[in-house]
């Protein structure tokens, strides 16, 4: 399979070049060259397999032109060491809990898929060492921290912003050592982004050092999330609920919708998707307009989702430019909500009260845009509920007035002790700190 760049000034590049390189010589994302379908009788049959299962018949639809069967079952086989459970909370509105992995977000496939794949080719090639930069408004840090700790010949560098991560967060990711360097950027979310785009794009810089992405933008990163989309619609089958299937996604650099629209292009029989917001609402304002306008982030409560300018908005409109009206076809399939954090505060209170259900306020997003969306009799319902509450206590337990238990992956985080250098959000003064390495 070959990959081609969203910007189509780049040459078209291996899967190995597309993960190792992460962006495109022209700043484009990387986009397979063809999306392959599964047959019905493929995803009819989904419901009757594991996770791990349904993970590997998607991963060969992306990946088994370029992989061994063998070596890409196996990758798939120690990514996925804990299941997603979709959990009923309200009548046909279903959660699907993203967080049973090593760090308790979403992410964790992607982070996990991608260290194991990338090890997979500097082992095969010989390379010496390869580094990550990945810019994280929250989770992505944690989770590829710690999906690529210990893994030989790669080294991470994860960019965030000083105080606009939880604390918990910021454990995950500051206290691992080892291979992983945690930089403290005074700036935004968008400001590290920026940063590792710079970095890319500096000839000097990759001439000292190989660099790669683990953010969404590298598709190692973001299309083994269509994982979860597949295995969504098999549990729902099971109990005759994915008829008429509607997913709302908490979406901030939107790597997790894309991927779920490649699931959906792939054959997965997804009705329709909502893109569920917070103040940073950039897509919305596309959706109702059909100009894109990026602008800074503003700090929310639903801090992953800080992001003004999300990097996968490009490969959206890719994904549609073939189309007479992309504007019109991207309307027909997606739908927009945004929510203030006064609106998220008070659907995580409503809905613990109501049901017992704790929602992270990340994935009281995507619940609330399904309930003022106003299912169909017929519909079913489902978000992604993308990071375990406990994640953003401080914040969940003065919303609820309650205090929720810390599960023991995350205590073990917390009595590390922090090891983080401080950047501005200067180029020139990260580029020099990369130079010395």
């Amino acid at each position: 399979m070959k990959y081609y760049s969203t910007n189509k000034q780049a040459p078209y590049a291996s899967l190995e070049d597309a993960v190792v390189k992460g962006l495109a010589s022209d700043k484009g994302l990387y986009m397979p060259e063809s999306i392959k379908s599964i047959d019905k009788e493929v995803i009819a049959d989904l419901k009757n397999k594991s996770f791990h299962e349904i993970a590997c018949i998607v991963a060969q639809a992306f990946f088994g032109e370029d992989i061994e069967p063998e070596i890409l079952n196996e990758i798939v086989k120690d990514t996925l060491a804990f299941e997603t459970p979709v959990i009923n909370v309200h009548d046909n509105i279903y959660s699907l809990e993203l967080f049973h992995g090593p760090t308790l977000a979403f992410k964790d496939v992607g982070a996990r898929f991608m260290a194991r794949l990338l090890g997979f080719f500097i082992k095969k090639e010989g390379l010496k060492q390869v580094n990550v930069l990945v810019a994280t408004s929250g989770d992505t840090g944690s989770a590829v921290a710690n999906g690529f700790l210990g893994v030989p010949g790669i080294h991470v560098y994860v960019l965030y912003p000083k105080g606009k991560v939880s604390p918990i967060q910021e454990c995950q990711f500051t206290t691992l050592g080892q291979n992983i360097t945690a930089l403290e950027i005074d700036g935004t979310f968008d400001d590290c982004q920026a940063l590792v785009k710079s970095a890319f794009m500096d000839e000097e810089l990759n001439q000292h050092m190989k660099l790669t992405s683990a953010n969404s933008i590298n598709v190692a990163r973001f299309l083994p999330q269509s994982f979860y989309y597949f295995n969504a619609y098999a549990q729902l089958d099971r109990i005759g609920k994915a008829d008429e299937l509607v997913v709302s996604v908490p979406s901030g650099n939107f790597g997790n919708i894309t991927a779920g629209i490649f699931a959906y292009w792939m054959g997965l029989p997804i009705k329709r998707f909502i893109a569920a917001n917070n103040r940073n609402d950039v897509f919305l304002e596309y959706l109702q307009t059909g100009i894109y306008t990026p602008r800074p982030s503003v700090p929310t409560i639903a801090n992953a989702m800080d992001v003004g300018n999300p990097s996968n908005f490009a490969r959206i409109l890719d994904l549609f430019g073939s189309k007479e009206n992309p504007h019109q076809a991207i309307c027909e399939l997606i739908s927009g909500y945004r929510f203030t954090d006064e609106e998220i505060g008070e659907t995580m209170k409503q809905t613990y009260k109501q049901t017992g259900y704790i929602l992270d306020p990340h994935g009281a997003c995507g619940y609330q845009a399904l309930v003022e969306n106003q299912l169909t009799a017929n519909e079913t319902g489902v978000f992604l509920e993308t990071a375990h509450p406990a994640k953003f206590k401080g914040t969940v337990d003065h919303i609820l007035d309650a205090d929720i238990e810390i599960p023991e992956k995350l205590k073990a985080f917390m009595q590390g002790e922090k090891q983080s250098i401080e950047l501005s959000k200067e180029f020139e003064g990260f580029k020099q700190y990369l130079m010395q390495q």
